[in-house]
């Protein structure tokens, strides 16, 4: 069965009855977006500061290929798993956009037997946090050119806005675009551009908020360009525009409840896209479920080189977060993939280029255990393809490098079939639990701080990047001391060229651009020629999505 015919037969409980039973939430602190989905009260979360933390798991993976990975099916698998051995887990994941959706996923709900439900709401519309996000950034690009059009008590330099639009889909023709056509009724010619939703500083912001003063201190601090003596600095709060958006993102700071397969408890809150944003659920989510359960399983953003990089260097470095363990995600497909096997052969067992194929996998293990310092476990996400000699040279590879592999089958089985890989877990943490160390100081400078990504992280050689980026970066150094940075690159590679497979050393990564995130509270180095708008690809996943006459969704996968 597809993923959504298999969510269909799942056995959902209401929602606030599930919550009461399994962590004792009362049912007057959720706000229910019908049955099955609902948000927690802000007053909730706060009570919840005096209890102790559970243990914070990560997990990432290999670098992505066409193949698959299946993170957040692991994700979905381990928690499950952790309650079916008799540990109080919950899972913390990110909002699917709507822009892969219709463009390559068709879903990213989990898949198989390890999913989280409703499956076509978490996937669609949700409860509209994206929506919000959307709308409260495009409040400020309306507030910005409204402004200039009366008059620009500010003095804003139209040619030195920092602000782009948004959109939550793939539309590579709105990249860059001309604003104000039609004479001075329409306001002023000028251009502009489009980002997708989970780009947008907002975004960030509410990933990255305590609370919801916090959240509007955050967005007061968005510059959105620069006077005409192209230095004085115009912030979201010179146009009183703060309060608006604030008040668009009321309900969307609210972390949402959801279910399991198997009925164990999730929350999904935040934004996607470790390619080109920070990539991780929010801070509030993350930390509430912290209060709540033994065990929280969480997930970053494509392979370990960027979104277990950002969870380490930028969320746990603002939010305090100490992860103790990380699940590291590999398949047998996808390591023949680096190993050099087109997409339609990956069902054939190859023992050379999986051989060939686990220098991937090795760069980032030892990213995880020299860079991040934290202890790791691999899981093998098995495929009915897999050969039993495929296993088992994986297996032995990984004991090779000092780190156990676990065979799970979360896939096909839920949470029974990754009950080894939970057990695993738990042993790890309770031998040898790690403290993170980041891999830069906060006292260096941005431009040393991105050295350190590509050199450590991504094995290159060098970096480069024309003198006025350089600069740039050399001023914010000055302006704005212990930011982190975010890196947007290609996700198919550690290099800045995806069709780099494997593991690529000694290469260049230059950077073309770099975007102050100041509401945020970090920078963001444009690498390679990674876009911050996607295009969709030449069959998109909408073809295949539609709804019957019963008005069920078809196509989700």
């Amino acid at each position: 069965m597809s993923d959504i015919e298999i969510a269909r037969q799942a056995k959902l409980l209401p929602i606030i009855d599930l919550a009461r039973e399994k962590l004792g939430i009362p049912s007057d602190q959720l706000d229910p977006y019908g049955h099955f989905k609902a948000k927690l009260s802000l007053d909730y979360v706060k009570s919840l500061d005096a209890r102790p933390n559970g243990k914070l798991i990560l997990v990432t993976a290999i670098s992505p290929t066409p193949a698959g990975e299946g993170k957040t099916t692991t994700t979905v698998g381990l928690g499950d798993a952790l309650n079916r051995i008799g540990k109080k887990a919950v899972m913390c994941l990110r909002e699917p956009s709507l822009g892969p959706c219709f463009g390559v996923k068709g879903g990213a709900a989990g898949g198989g037997y390890a999913q989280v439900v409703p499956m076509e709401d978490i996937n669609l519309h949700f409860t509209g946090d994206f929506h919000a996000i959307g709308v409260a950034h495009n409040l400020l690009s309306a507030l910005i050119d409204n402004h200039i059009n009366h008059g620009n008590a500010l003095d804003i330099d139209p040619r030195r806005i920092q602000w782009k639009r948004v959109v939550d889909m793939n539309d590579r023709a709105l990249r860059k675009i001309v604003v104000g056509l039609g004479g001075t009724p329409n306001g002023y010619l000028r251009e502009d551009g489009f980002d997708i939703v989970v780009a947008s500083e907002v975004m960030a912001i509410l990933c990255l908020a305590n609370d919801l003063k916090d959240l509007k201190s955050r967005l007061g601090r968005i510059i959105i360009g620069y006077k005409s003596d192209g230095k004085t600095a115009v912030y979201a709060s010179d146009l009183k525009a703060h309060g608006a958006m604030a008040a668009l993102l009321k309900d969307a700071i609210k972390p949402n409840l959801v279910q399991t397969l198997e009925n164990n408890l999730a929350i999904i809150h935040g934004g996607p896209f470790a390619n080109i944003a920070h990539g991780c659920n929010t801070v509030m989510a993350t930390k509430t479920a912290l209060k709540l359960a033994d065990y929280v399983v969480t997930e970053a953003g494509f392979g370990a080189d960027l979104g277990a990089e950002k969870f380490i260097d930028i969320k746990c470095r603002i939010a305090g977060l100490n992860p103790e363990a990380v699940v590291l995600v590999a398949t047998v497909r996808a390591l023949k993939f680096h190993g050099g096997v087109k997409k339609e052969d990956l069902n054939k067992e190859d023992l050379n280029a999986l051989e060939r194929g686990l220098a991937n996998l090795e760069k980032h293990v030892r990213n995880i255990q020299d860079h991040y310092h934290l202890p790791c476990l691999v899981s093998i996400n098995h495929f009915t393809f897999d050969s039993v000699a495929e296993i088992e040279l994986l297996v032995r590879y990984c004991e090779s490098l000092g780190v156990k592999a676990v065979v799970a089958k979360h896939w096909a089985l839920g949470g029974e079939g990754a009950e080894d890989l939970a057990s695993a877990v738990v042993d790890l943490i309770d031998h040898q639990a790690g403290r993170h160390h980041f891999v830069y100081q906060d006292d260096v400078s941005l431009w040393q701080k991105v050295e350190a990504i590509a050199t450590k992280i991504y094995g290159a050689a060098t970096i480069s990047a024309d003198p006025k980026v350089k600069q740039q970066l050399d001023q914010w150094s000055q302006d704005y001391p212990g930011y982190p940075v975010c890196m947007a690159k290609t996700q198919m590679s550690f290099s800045t060229d995806a069709t780099a497979k494997g593991a690529p050393k000694g290469h260049n990564v230059h950077i073309r651009e770099v975007r102050l995130a100041n509401g945020a509270g970090f920078v963001v180095a444009v690498a390679g020629d990674i876009m911050t708008m996607p295009g969709l690809p030449k069959i998109p996943a909408a073809e295949l999505i539609d709804v019957d006459d019963n008005g069920q969704i078809i196509g989700l996968f």
